[in-house]
């Protein structure tokens, strides 16, 4: 078993550690199959060859050409770390810097099987979201941030440390960019050339920018999904007797059955892979699990009857599932759901992100490897099957909404029936949740804030928590709007379900979705009790990516702009650059994220609060920027709940003056201008 100071030393080339190969007994990743030509298999091999010197090309070559065969990607097993992979308290760390000393923290934290999806390919969630592309950078990096002082920058190309770069104490301390491809070669295809070369790599929004938390963050985005879900569809407050049917409990997915608890409705969420489903039921975040559909039916039947809280797990194909829900709507009339969506991972539908549903979970594992274009065929037949069945029961009155997982574009592209008469590109017959429930929610400047406590202590989470309601049962006492209000109050109860529910897995990390004043007050707060002591390390803000700021794509976090600008990634970059000089501890640029390659662009950030006033003045420079820069571009495409917060913002700082723009009242005016023209 390895210790910290060995993690840190850097490879271990001395003595090569055996080749123990994949590990049994833990989730792995499907096989890639990249189509590489000989020619490309070659570079593939000598570009991680290049980590190694001259005399260890012998023994990892073929070992590394073997990998890249049978898996599609060289992941060096053999250089696999023996060590219990978790987020050790922040003091155990090797480092100069303590900033340092965190990034290790959230880095480790996010390679904890407990946490990641497939721990030993590097993916932390989404079924390929890397936090490298190989365990020879893992060690790299490892012992980069051990040496690095407060005048260095760490340099990260996808996954590849590039080195330690002279700078300054008020730089960040790393810069990290995953998957810039120049945007004619940003493809699908080209991806699993580019991955299997290793040259690029997928880091999903919070994996290679080290920020996951596990899937507390997305229980906390499901609640708030749901519960607005049911606001703004069913007219509801209280859900109690109305059937939410989805499907994955996979990585972020494996939210799904604990948000449905929370928000106290009924939840079936179907599920192909045993383990993903005996894993979350293990955990307690799933109450019940069966495979057979005539036992889904009756227990949904008796929660919606009896109005009581239920989340069940059916181990088979979601389409199965749809399309029984519509078998006894044409025997009974009854329509048994109310609400419905997806979060399969369907940004990565062909290597393991959707199964369909004419195969079982093994038979897919292999058509998969065997033969992908035969498996792509059947993908997209189910998926149009998928489809026909939530139409039919849309029309009598079910609401369905794309969670942002590339859903409806997949099942456009497949030929099902997702269309949208006189649509801009984008829209479907469905829209996407931001669109509908949460995009109001962003541009009144509310987004997936969280920290981790560097500590490890469950009592310093406590206090943080004790700390955060504080802040947000102040924040409602003063004057605000009733949306605003309504965003504090439910994020207040989601601080109590949060502890009740023990939704902690792997760091001792919170979430809940704030405002630019409550993040800013909030980051004040906790950074004064780690200098008063009562919280006895340092914490990190982070949040998703998926925010009011970090993100551009037209199929989630932007599709509720309609201005054109929705393809537009000038907001995700701006937001990356701008964190970086005021004050962020390190800053990530992705090309991927939730929806897909080439389909969004995510800029994201790490800040250590240290107790410091230093530490203070970076969190209120940075948290201002990081949120005031989408409210005010989301302002300028017409948003009228943005054009109030930003007007608000404008009026409580003089240093800020955001163009805002005139509206068009007329539209006679417009069609008069282009008919000129005619």
């Amino acid at each position: 078993m390895s210790s910290l100071k060995e993690i840190c030393g850097g490879l271990p080339l001395h003595t090569l550690p055996k080749n123990r190969g994949r590990k049994n007994g833990v989730p792995h990743a499907p096989v890639r199959t990249p189509n590489l030509t000989e020619y490309e298999e070659q570079l593939a091999l000598k570009n991680s060859l290049r980590y190694f010197p001259p005399n260890l090309h012998q023994v990892l070559a073929p070992e590394f050409a073997e990998e890249l065969r049978h898996y599609g990607h060289i992941y060096m097993y053999r250089f696999c770390p023996q060590i219990e992979m978790r987020a050790y308290p922040i003091q155990e760390y090797p480092c100069q810097t303590i900033q340092a000393a965190a990034v290790m923290h959230m880095i480790m934290n996010n390679l904890d099987p407990a946490v990641a999806q497939f721990p030993q390919e590097l993916v932390t969630y989404g079924g390929n979201g890397q936090v490298f592309s190989n365990w020879a950078q893992f060690w790299l990096v490892m012992h980069y941030l051990s040496e690095m002082t407060e005048e260095q920058t760490l340099v990260m190309y996808s996954g590849h440390p590039l080195g330690l770069f002279p700078s300054h104490r008020n730089a960040p301390r790393l810069v990290i960019t995953n998957g810039m491809v120049i945007p004619n070669y940003s493809s699908r295809d080209e991806y699993e050339k580019l991955f299997a070369m290793g040259v690029t790599m997928y880091g999903q929004m919070t994996a290679g920018s080290y920020c996951y938390i596990g899937p507390q963050g997305i229980v906390h985005g499901t609640v708030l999904t749901v519960l607005n879900a049911g606001r703004r569809y069913l007219g509801a407050e209280n859900l109690a007797g109305k059937v939410f049917v989805t499907s994955g409990l996979g990585g972020m997915s494996g939210a799904q059955a604990k948000a449905a608890v929370i928000a106290g409705c009924v939840g079936i969420i179907a599920e192909v892979d045993e383990a993903a489903l005996l894993k979350r039921h293990r955990q307690g975040w799933l109450m019940e699990i069966t495979n057979s559909l005539d036992h889904c039916i009756v227990r949904l039947r008796e929660a919606r009857k009896h109005k009581v809280t239920l989340s069940l797990g059916y181990h088979g194909n979601v389409v199965d599932l749809w399309e029984r829900l519509v078998d006894e709507f044409n025997k009974t009339g009854e329509l048994l759901v109310d609400l419905g969506s997806d979060q399969t991972s369907c940004h990565n539908p062909f290597n393991g992100g959707y199964y369909p549903v004419q195969l079982n979970f093994k038979e897919a594992n292999q058509l998969m490897a065997s033969s992908p274009e035969e498996f792509k065929v059947l993908v997209q037949e189910s998926l149009r099957r998928q489809v026909a069945a939530i139409n039919k029961l849309s029309d009598q009155g079910m609401f369905f909404w794309d969670y942002g997982n590339a859903f409806l574009l997949e099942a456009q592209r497949a030929g099902a029936d997702v269309g949208k008469e006189g649509a801009s590109k984008g829209e479907f017959r469905y829209p996407s949740y931001v669109q509908h429930i949460m995009g109001d929610i962003f541009s009144l400047g509310f987004g997936p804030f969280r920290w981790v406590c560097t500590s490890g202590s469950p009592e310093d989470l406590a206090i943080t928590d004790s700390i955060a309601k504080s802040v947000l049962e102040d924040a409602v006492l003063q004057e605000v709007s009733d949306s605003v209000k309504q965003q504090y109050h439910d994020n207040i109860r989601w601080i109590e379900e949060a502890r009740r529910h023990n939704l902690v897995v792997g760091s001792q990390a919170r979430i809940l979705y704030s405002d630019q004043k409550g993040r800013v007050a909030i980051a004040v707060a906790i950074n004064q009790g780690i200098a008063e002591g009562r919280i006895k390390a340092p914490v990190v803000l982070s949040r998703d990516h998926h925010d009011v700021s970090g993100t551009d794509s037209p199929y989630r976090e932007t599709s509720n702009i309609y201005d054109g600008s929705a393809l537009c990634a000038d907001m995700a970059v701006q937001n990356f650059v701008g964190d970086s000089f005021r004050g962020a501890t390190w800053v990530a640029l992705h090309n991927g994220g939730g929806v897909g390659w080439g389909e969004v662009i995510n800029g994201g950030f790490g800040l250590v609060l240290d107790g410091s006033t230093h530490a203070e003045e970076c969190a209120k420079m940075m948290l201002s920027w990081d949120v005031s820069n989408g409210v005010a571009r989301r302002c300028w495409s017409g948003n009228s709940k943005a054009y109030e917060t930003i007007c608000q913002a404008m009026e409580q700082d003089k240093k800020l003056k955001v163009t805002l723009p005139y509206k068009v009242v007329d539209d006679n005016i417009l069609k008069q201008a282009l008919l000129t023209l005619h």
